[in-house]
């Protein structure tokens, strides 16, 4: 009986033991990653201190964004900056990433939950290769907890880089909204008042005879000009803030029509612009020679002309339809 008591005792004080080893080990381990989390996130916030926009190389990556303990949100620019990879699209990109950070910085709601990070190809080729990337810029949320999800990943060619639309993500994946805040830009009032002092030159010194306001060919033209510009996607350049063209940083090859309906390059405006142009143009010499007064050689020069015109960028036209929208049955010549 005795024995059996003494061999419950054992037994007893060894279960005791081993639950106090197991706290003390469980509360020296949460200690540990919480001393660990809290070098990380002062560190961050040291380096976002001295500049919004974190630098990172393959170590600093590994360490602060990918490895636990985190209980913050980093979003990271994959760009290529140097001049020998030729990527305008990453530089205009990176100018609009530091509009977003330093928005965020000095604002009242700055907060240790998020940072913003850039990872460039030459300072970080590792990290490229580690998350099998072969473009950029390319912008992905790292969340707090768990891994990137599909939608952490940003639609750079559906949304354009523009930090508004970049401060929408960031507020659906985060939750935190980023008033964006832009350094004045004197260069539309200068414009403005440019063309209103050349405007007010002209009309001063025309002042004893006016009636080139009453031009009709005049008026034709500017309503022309602004016709073509709003057909051709200015405005949606404007308020999307799309890329120039697309280079591919491994291939050099570069695309200046975007291969989605759902956006466009401020290149492909600018060729779309062209064709409208040229089928217009194409369009009124047929009307001048169908009323014009000319000798009929003359006519028939500007007929051939313009249905020359109308059938060349018209099916170049439709070539760039056939190339957005994919499985579209009708083509034109060199469509």
């Amino acid at each position: 009986m005795a024995a059996r008591w003494w061999l419950w005792c054992v037994s007893a004080n060894m279960a005791v033991a081993l639950l106090l080893s197991y706290g003390v080990s469980s509360a020296s381990a949460q200690r540990k990653k919480e001393m660990v989390l809290s070098e990380k996130v002062s560190q961050l916030m040291e380096w976002t201190n001295k500049r919004p926009v974190i630098r990172m190389n393959g170590d600093k990556f590994r360490r602060l964004v990918k490895a636990p303990p985190r209980n913050y949100s980093v979003i990271v620019m994959f760009t290529a900056l140097q001049l020998h990879r030729q990527c305008v699209v990453c530089k205009q990109a990176d100018e609009e990433f530091q509009i977003l950070a330093n928005s965020w910085r000095y604002s009242s709601a700055f907060t240790n939950r998020i940072f913003f990070a850039m990872v460039d190809f030459d300072e970080g080729s590792d990290v490229f290769q580690m998350l099998n990337m072969n473009s950029a810029p390319t912008f992905i949320n790292f969340p707090a907890k768990g891994k990137p999800k599909r939608g952490d990943t940003y639609e750079l060619q559906v949304r354009g880089f523009s930090a508004e639309q970049i401060a929408r993500w960031i507020a659906d994946r985060t939750d935190v909204n980023i008033r964006v805040i832009r350094p004045p830009n004197y260069a539309g009032p200068l414009m403005l008042g440019l063309l209103l002092a050349v405007i007010g030159g002209l009309v001063y010194l025309r002042r004893s005879n006016m009636e080139f306001l009453f031009n009709k060919t005049g008026w034709a033209f500017a309503a022309l000009c602004f016709v073509l510009a709003m057909t051709s996607g200015q405005m949606w350049n404007h308020i999307r803030g799309p890329p120039y063209a697309h280079k591919n940083p491994h291939t050099g090859h570069v695309n200046y029509i975007h291969g989605s309906s759902q956006a466009q390059f401020v290149a492909e405006t600018h060729i779309v612009l062209l064709f409208n142009g040229g089928v217009t143009l194409g369009m009124v010499l047929l009307c001048e020679a169908a009323t014009s007064d000319m000798d009929i050689g003359k006519r028939k020069i500007m007929c051939v002309a313009g249905i020359g015109l109308v059938v060349l960028f018209f099916s170049w036209m439709l070539s760039i339809f056939r190339s957005k929208y994919h499985g579209y049955p009708y083509s034109f010549l060199m469509s």
